[in-house]
């Protein structure tokens, strides 16, 4: 072999162990099992697209909504990176107004953060919309602990949940006021 095909072979081999240790750092830096949006639902999100009709249970890659209650019409991908963290969601809706009292909304979100590891972090988490910054509660809803709030003018209204599914992986649920009396069977039937 050449000397210039030495040199070649070694910086292929070179450039192939980066290529496959950059996925590999980023896996490291990213929760494990954490659902994270692919590039085109990140595009999707900043874009603004809403989908006519809205996804199913299955609108987040990685995630299940095993009960999802009927009424929406439209729909579409939630995605913001920064700080470090991940959020990834979908939020169904119907046709009336943010401020119609009336308005059926859903807002299931997964939050990859890796300091993410019990509910008393939540009340610090860096996230840029759905704070526990309120009166929250805790309560045990199946096998799960769940830290609850009033949902603030920002964010509607109804009730927004939020738990720590497992270390490094947060999941918010946020349901408008004709929804809360379902907002447990939808916490309960999530799965990732």
């Amino acid at each position: 072999m050449h000397k210039i095909q030495r040199i070649a072979a070694v910086s292929a081999l070179s450039l192939a162990a980066a290529v496959v240790a950059l996925p590999a750092q980023a896996a490291q830096q990213r929760p494990e099992g954490c659902p994270t949006p692919t590039s085109a639902e990140a595009k999707r999100s900043a874009d603004g697209k809403t989908d006519t009709p809205p996804r199913g249970a299955g609108a987040i890659k990685g995630v299940r909504v095993g009960h999802l209650p009927k009424g929406f019409t439209n729909g579409g991908v939630v995605v913001n990176k920064h700080d470090g963290i991940t959020e990834y969601g979908y939020q169904w809706s119907d046709d009336r107004s943010e401020v119609d009292l009336k308005q059926r909304s859903l807002w299931v979100r997964v939050v990859c953060w890796p300091k993410a590891s019990g509910l008393s972090r939540l009340k610090n988490a860096p996230f840029e919309l759905g704070t526990f910054s309120g009166e929250t509660r805790t309560v045990r809803i199946g096998t799960r602990q769940v830290l609850t709030q009033g949902a603030d003018g920002a964010l509607g209204h109804g009730r927004y949940a939020g738990w720590v599914e497992r270390k490094g992986v947060v999941v918010t649920v946020l349901a408008s006021t004709p929804l809360v009396p379902e907002l447990a069977k939808i916490i309960d039937g999530i799965e990732l």
